[in-house]
């Protein structure tokens, strides 16, 4: 996954625009196929007073596959080398335990029903929104959730902003990924009222993560199935 990410974005770098636009999901256009969805992209624009920024409102491209089709292909598109790195950082460090529990073709299932799940959460709370949702950070979110059910023991170091100084500490996974997960949260519940942090999938990283948790409890209910108590009648208490 690692690699496919790399490799599409290297594709990128050459339609980066076109890509994004074709293969990302817009929300509005999953809700209504058939939409014209207008966006407003700001420009710069050269005049004989300087640049200037100018807002310039064009039509997106009708996308070469079905608008549902784009809830799987969007997560392998990222917008920076930034946002690539953050996303394949994350999912070298919980992937490899998560693949060792499911295997490597349950995992491959696994990595990629979360990213769709974690796009039906971003569209959920975002269904009019003209702009493009890509990046396979829901989809991390899912391998995030797992890990914190399949390993509560496990260890994560990170660094911690400290008045302003980063301090490098050791946390519980369960409590780094908590918090982080409580982020996302806060952060979706600020973006519904806001058009400019809307723009950052929120949703989608909550949602991927709750059904990477609830999956890892569901498979470890059906590996370690309750067993039926038995009681033990005393023929001498008839």
């Amino acid at each position: 996954m690692i690699g496919v990410c790399i490799l599409v974005y290297v594709l990128q770098k050459n339609d980066a625009d076109g890509l994004v636009e074709e293969f990302g999901m817009v929300p509005a256009l999953v809700s209504s196929p058939a939409a014209t969805v207008v966006v407003s992209q700001r420009q710069a624009v050269r005049t004989p007073f300087g640049t200037q920024i100018v807002v310039v409102d064009r039509e997106l491209p009708a996308p070469k596959l079905h608008p549902w089709t784009t809830l799987l292909s969007c997560i392998f598109l990222h917008g920076s080398f930034m946002h690539l790195l953050g996303n394949i950082w994350f999912l070298y460090i919980f992937g490899d335990n998560v693949e060792d529990r499911m295997g490597p073709c349950g995992y491959l299932i696994f990595f990629l029903g979360s990213g769709i799940a974690a796009s039906l959460a971003h569209f959920a709370f975002q269904p009019t929104s003209p702009i493009p949702t890509i990046g396979a950070s829901g989809a991390v979110a899912g391998i995030m959730g797992a890990y914190m059910l399949l390993n509560p023991h496990a260890k994560v170091v990170t660094l911690i902003p400290i008045f302003f100084i980063l301090q490098m500490m050791v946390l519980p996974a369960p409590v780094f990924l908590g918090i982080w997960f409580v982020i996302q949260l806060v952060q979706g519940s600020f973006s519904m009222g806001s058009a400019q942090a809307a723009g950052v999938a929120w949703w989608a990283h909550a949602g991927g993560f709750l059904f990477g948790f609830l999956v890892a409890w569901f498979l470890g209910r059906q590996q370690h199935p309750t067993r039926p108590s038995v009681r033990v009648i005393n023929p001498s208490d008839d």
